[in-house]
Order: C-alpha cells, then sequence, then structure tokens
C-alpha cells in the first residue's frame, strides 16, 4: 500500500539536497538510504535516497541523480510515498494511513449519517477528508481532533463535529442577483 511519507521543499545548497516535510512517524525507516520513493507526478520518479540528513530541524536528502541546485529545484513540491505493508500501523494510536481511514462511515456527533471517507487530501497546512454523500457529492472536512474527535477503524467508522455551514458549502449558490436588490 502506498502512504505518502512526505513533500519535497526548496533545494539546500549547491549539491542537489532537498528539503523534505515529514509525513510519517518514521522518518528514519521511510527516506533510510536505498529507499525507493514513489513521486507524484509520476514523471519524475521513483526517486532513491542516497543520504539522509538532519539540519536546524528539518530533513535533507540527496537523491541518486540529482547533483545540483537546478536538479533539486525541479523537485519542488514533488509528493513522496513509500510502499508499506497493509497491514503496518503506526505506533501513534492517534495517527492513521490513509488506507485506514478511506472507506470508514461518517457520522456526526449527533449520530446524523453524513456519507463514507473517499479520499485524503494532503495540503501543506493541515490534511482533509474527502467524503462521498449519500447523494454523490463531496464534502471536505479538516482533518484535526476538533473536527474529528472519534475514529474507531475497527468499528469502521468516525465521527465528526463540523461547525455549523461545513457540510452545506457545496449547495447550489443563492445568492440574490444585483437587479433584485432594493435601492440599486
Amino acid at each position: 500500500m502506498l502512504v505518502v511519507v512526505g513533500r519535497i521543499g526548496r533545494p539546500h545548497g549547491i549539491k542537489g539536497e532537498v528539503t523534505v516535510e515529514v509525513r510519517t512517524d518514521l522518518p528514519e525507516r521511510r527516506f533510510a538510504p536505498g529507499s525507493v520513493l514513489v513521486a507524484e507526478p509520476e514523471r519524475v520518479g521513483p526517486l532513491t535516497v542516497a543520504a539522509a540528513r538532519w539540519h536546524s530541524g528539518r530533513l535533507l536528502l540527496s537523491l541518486r541523480g540529482v547533483a545540483d541546485r537546478n536538479g533539486a529545484e525541479a523537485l519542488r513540491g514533488v509528493i513522496l510515498s513509500a510502499d508499506v505493508p497493509d497491514d503496518e500501523v503506526t505506533e501513534d494510536p492517534e495517527e492513521f494511513f490513509d488506507h485506514q481511514l478511506r472507506g470508514l462511515a461518517v457520522r456526526t456527533v449527533e449520530g446524523a449519517e453524513v456519507g463514507v471517507v473517499d479520499d485524503v487530501v494532503h495540503l501543506p497546512g493541515q490534511d482533509l477528508l474527502g467524503v462521498r454523500r449519500p447523494d454523490g457529492r463531496e464534502a471536505l472536512v479538516p482533518f484535526v481532533a476538533e473536527m474529528v474527535p472519534e475514529i474507531d477503524v475497527d468499528a469502521g467508522f468516525l465521527v465528526i463535529d463540523p461547525p455549523p455551514g461545513l457540510l452545506d458549502l457545496d449547495l447550489p449558490d443563492t445568492a440574490v442577483a444585483s437587479d433584485d436588490v432594493p435601492g440599486e
């Protein structure tokens, strides 16, 4: 199973090193020298880790075939994924692999059925759960503890506590036409 483990950031120095925004609790394993990572977009990968080191709290990678700053700059924004056994679980009970979340039933804290987790969207600031609604529409729910207070992978569900309007943001626009506004 492919699991997103990082995102390549800016180049570091002139010898082809790249900074990595780490998205795994096991960076020593996922970015070990010799590790082969799947890249998105696919045209730039797979990428093989030549060396990894920490510098000022940031992971720096040297990748085979990337020998200068221009090569490193060309990789900026590339998403890195690792092939993880299907039965592997995270060490932290509060963290989940994407494949563990996909397919979970979603309901509100009040018990209303919302839909099913269809996707996990990884953004620089936070992750979002793509929830497929019963009518086929998609709702995007920030994957933060305040909005997703309960996850039970074994039971096959998660609970969300969305703020008012979050699940209605994809409804048709009900704005008033400018010629219907009084005084205009």
